[in-house]
């Protein structure tokens, strides 16, 4: 092969890399093994793994365990989904097409506001598509306003992507949980293109979402909204509180938990910012036959149009994980979904009242759905630790967030977050609370 490309050795293949980047000894690898060996060593490493199936999880920070009914893996893990590519051609791709059309469908009714796109990656940078989206509809590159309480996570994605953007992301910070509203009317002025928070925020806090966008739009700004799906069983819509744009991290919707991703990103908004959205669209119309067909309706990306041209460089869509919310939204409908959230909101508050028993308090007094954050009166460390034994895990510590200074000085060294899903029983609640007693 070195002699068909003309080149003398691998040495001299590798020269345009700098010496310093090039290892000059051999790989630190283990002795070969015998398929059978190799088979039974990674046996041996994957029974050390440790699933939710085992354990009780109180695990939160924006993904979450939920129940996912049994048709979500069902129809998902059909081959014509399973295996199927982008549909280019619309023509040989009706059935992925009208998935996504569902899906978007789906989710305008539960945000509650017109038109969504087929999909993004996950949570984090659907706030930032969302922000840009904002920039080009308000015309406006200055600030973009950010409560303290949206996920650190998604403010240091979000801060990436506006890297030499030319404006600036300012945080709000926060007062007794929640965003400081008379901070944030001081901050605004007339080149913010956005306000974003998070309802209900990082810290499990519900957020005054309808105020904080009047404020915005008092300015010209566009409000967005991070949102829990679980949650808008119980809570307002997005549209309902003045929202322009709203976004969420889709996996609580059929999407089993599984090391921060593949997830979901979800995004919808008005009907006037449609052509500033990002991804695509798709729609349904009929073909010479009069028969009902979809169609790729919207798609400025740059792999369809000029690239200066494009809403965003996104080139693709969670298409299969799409289609595991269409499914999961179809199945519970307006009622299972409402269901599953109050049983979300009556354990996750069963937990924190059996826990503030026994000297873990709440860090905040605002109103909250199903995640709070409590202060461990020996050290959160010592709190997780005790849980563990317990069989139960929770976290995660608000240690690893800077961010947590904003809502109580000691909240780095004693913060931590517990999440109560639908799955959590009432005999591991009480288990989690004797052990943390202990």
């Amino acid at each position: 092969m070195l002699a068909r490309i003309g080149v003398a050795s691998i040495d001299e293949l590798l020269a345009p890399v700098p010496a310093e980047l090039q290892l000059r000894r051999p790989l630190d690898l283990p002795p070969p093994l015998t398929e059978l060996a190799l088979e039974q060593e990674l046996r041996q490493l994957a029974e050390q793994n440790v699933g939710v199936g085992g354990r009780a999880c109180f695990l939160g920070g924006g993904v979450y365990d939920h129940f996912i009914p049994s048709v979500v893996d069902e129809i998902a893990g059909r081959g014509e989904f399973y295996t199927a590519y982008t549909p280019y051609q619309a023509e040989a791709s009706q059935g992925s097409l009208q998935a996504f059309f569902e899906y978007q469908s789906l989710i305008c009714e539960l945000t509650g506001l017109d038109v969504a796109n087929a999909s993004l990656y996950e949570g984090a940078s659907a706030v930032a598509e969302a922000v840009l989206m904002a920039e080009r509809a308000t015309d406006r590159s200055g600030q973009v306003l950010v409560s303290a309480g949206v996920h650190p996570e998604t403010i240091q994605t979000l801060q990436t992507y506006l890297a030499g953007w030319g404006g600036g992301v300012y945080a709000v910070p926060l007062r007794d949980g929640v965003t400081d509203l008379d901070f944030l009317r001081d901050l605004l002025d007339d080149q913010t293109a956005a306000v974003v928070v998070q309802h209900p925020n990082f810290f499990g806090c519900l957020e005054d979402v309808t105020a904080i966008s009047e404020l915005a739009h008092s300015r010209g700004a566009l409000s967005i909204e991070s949102f829990d799906p679980i949650s808008l069983g119980l809570l307002k819509r997005p549209g309902e509180c003045g929202v322009d744009i709203a976004v969420a991290e889709g996996q609580s919707l059929g999407i089993p938990l599984q090391y921060g991703g593949p997830y979901l990103g979800v995004l919808a908004c008005r009907n006037e910012f449609v052509r500033k959205m990002p991804g695509r669209i798709i729609g349904q119309t009929v073909d010479r036959r009069g028969e009902r067909c979809f169609v790729l309706n919207l798609q400025t990306r740059e792999q369809h149009i000029r690239r200066e041209k494009a809403t965003s460089n996104i080139c693709t869509n969670q298409g299969l994980l799409a289609l595991r919310a269409t499914v999961y939204l179809a199945l519970m409908g307006p009622q299972g979904l409402r269901e599953v959230a109050e049983l979300c909101c009556r354990k996750a508050h069963y937990a924190a009242e059996r826990m503030a028993a026994v000297g873990y308090e709440r860090m905040s007094s605002q109103p909250f759905f199903k995640e709070f954050a409590v202060r461990c009166p020996r050290g959160a460390g010592v709190a997780v630790a005790a849980a563990h034994r317990a069989g139960c895990d929770i976290g995660p510590r608000l240690s690893r967030f800077p961010i947590a200074a904003g809502l109580r000085a000691d909240a780095g060294e004693h913060g931590l977050l517990i999440a109560v899903t639908e799955c959590r029983t009432k005999a591991e609640i009480d288990r989690l609370v004797e052990a943390l007693r202990a």
